[in-house]
């Protein structure tokens, strides 16, 4: 079996190395718009808040630049991403939209989908997750993962493709039904692991969603697949940001990794607040599942009455047009008109007018999820957001989330859930705030708004998902 074992940690590696990429070439996408927004937009006057290590916040005065010219390069730019990134699912590779993961799911309980597994779908799904990310639509890269890790699982262990006409003569036992559906569901775990950093929630979740044929040799088997999966992807981050040597091979830095390095002492009260955010989750949860089977049920309707194939797949790729475009007005609308500036530096610059409450309304609403995600679990920071900016993002967030998922763009649901349930979970720490007042004492500690954004975040991602066990794993390893 050291083939098999072997197999396993080169899928695990190139899974690994995968998501590394995705998460930089994101990053260095979102960047590059914003370093050209930022040539129309010139701030001076600059006044400095720092909320921690990695978002700074300056609130300044004076306006050099357009603000509409600046408005239009950032809707163009962004524009001009969704249409590659749907434009490559609907011409390219339809077999890559929306998601991945349900084909994956049938394709492993007995379903045949044509092109699932094949070099046009993996460049396609690759693209297509990388640009809708990076255009701003409220989306992020987790269900597009798990659809490559598997590709790379299937592609890996069978060494052969027809697009391409190459048959190695490598691994050949393993080109049959079952064990090319083991290396496909080691694959997906470790897709999910890259992105959560955590091999063991990866395995539970191929166990608890994905696969329905198991057996104790596999579960060793793709949990060695996870490991290396997340080691690879540590070991790449550790030195290497936007494409750029920062030194320090292989040092892994906690603070940079896990979002609650300091825990809180918990009081027996905290359970109360703590159940009715689950309650509040799994309701909030059924109406966007509910709510989202509405919109495509509505989508494959209006799209089916459309007789001309070529008019349909352009229609789905304007609808994509459309969501953006929403996307982006409900962020303007939410800026105020005077002629404040606030600029949100996470990594990449972005510059926009504000009033106080509105401005923090639309910088929940900035792209780039997990930087915002992060910014709403940080302890410490009771009041940097009013119930107005928290209730206002969490509407729009909502509702455009739930309209974005299913549309023609290879997209993951993780990131809006964690988002979502973190905005109404940080609602209800704020309420207790409120009522308790800022404790600094040690059996006060808990109430915390961002202890209760991560809990709020469980919840929705639990009452979406429908999982339990191995969603409680991915958030102990994000947190802890």
């Amino acid at each position: 079996e050291w083939d098999r074992w072997l197999l396993m940690g080169l899928i695990g590696t190139a899974v690994g190395t995968l998501g590394f990429l995705i998460h930089q070439i994101i990053e260095s996408l979102i960047k590059l718009k914003w370093d050209l927004v930022e040539n129309y937009l010139q701030v001076s006057k600059r006044k400095t808040w720092s909320v921690g290590a990695d978002i700074v916040i300056y609130l300044s005065t004076g306006q050099d630049g357009n603000i509409h010219v600046t408005w239009l390069c950032a809707l163009g730019s962004g524009l001009a991403m969704v249409v590659l990134s749907s434009g490559s699912v609907l011409f390219f590779c339809p077999a890559g939209s929306p998601y991945g993961l349900p084909e994956i799911i049938g394709y492993l309980n007995g379903t045949s989908i044509q092109h699932l597994f094949n070099i046009k779908t993996f460049l396609g799904t690759f693209v297509s997750c990388v640009l809708a990310v990076a255009s701003g639509l409220f989306c992020g890269p987790e269900g597009p993962m798990i659809h490559l890790g598997a590709l790379l699982g299937c592609g890996l262990s069978q060494l052969q493709s027809d697009t391409l006409g190459v048959h190695l003569p490598i691994f050949t036992r393993f080109r049959n039904s079952a064990d090319k559906r083991s290396f496909i569901t080691a694959g997906a775990g470790a897709g999910i692991a890259s992105v959560f950093r955590a091999p063991i929630g990866g395995l539970l979740f191929t166990l608890e969603e994905v696969s329905s044929f198991w057996d104790i040799r596999l579960a060793w088997q793709t949990f060695f697949c996870c490991l290396m999966a997340t080691f690879t992807t540590d070991l790449l981050s550790s030195s290497l940001y936007g494409f750029v040597y920062r030194g320090h091979f292989g040092f892994f830095e906690a603070d940079k990794r896990i979002i609650f390095w300091n825990l809180l002492d918990m009081n027996v009260l905290a359970f109360i607040p703590t159940i009715l955010l689950g309650m509040l989750g799994g309701l909030l949860g059924a109406l966007f599942v509910s709510l989202n089977i509405k919109i495509n049920k509505l989508r494959m309707q209006f799209f089916n009455s459309i007789p001309k194939l070529s008019l349909r797949k352009t229609s789905k790729l304007l609808e994509t047009v459309l969501i953006l475009v929403i996307s982006c007005v409900s962020l303007v609308a939410n800026l105020g008109s005077g002629r404040n500036f606030l600029a949100l530096y996470v990594g990449c610059i972005l510059s926009f007018p504000c009033s106080s409450e509105r401005g923090s309304a639309a910088a929940l609403l900035v792209e780039n999820g997990k930087q915002g995600i992060t910014y709403l679990f940080k302890r410490g920071t009771h009041e940097e957001f009013g119930y107005t900016s928290l209730c206002t993002a969490l509407a729009f967030y909502f509702i455009l989330s739930c309209w974005t998922a299913g549309s023609a763009v290879a997209s993951g649901l993780v990131i809006p859930m964690l988002y979502t349930g973190a905005l109404y979970g940080r609602i209800i720490g704020l309420i207790l705030v409120s009522i308790f007042g800022v404790q600094t004492n040690e059996y006060g500690a808990w109430i915390d708004p961002g202890l209760f954004a991560a809990i709020g975040a469980a919840s929705f991602f639990s009452g979406v998902s429908r999982l339990t066990i191995s969603l409680t794993v991915l958030m102990v390893s994000m947190l802890s």
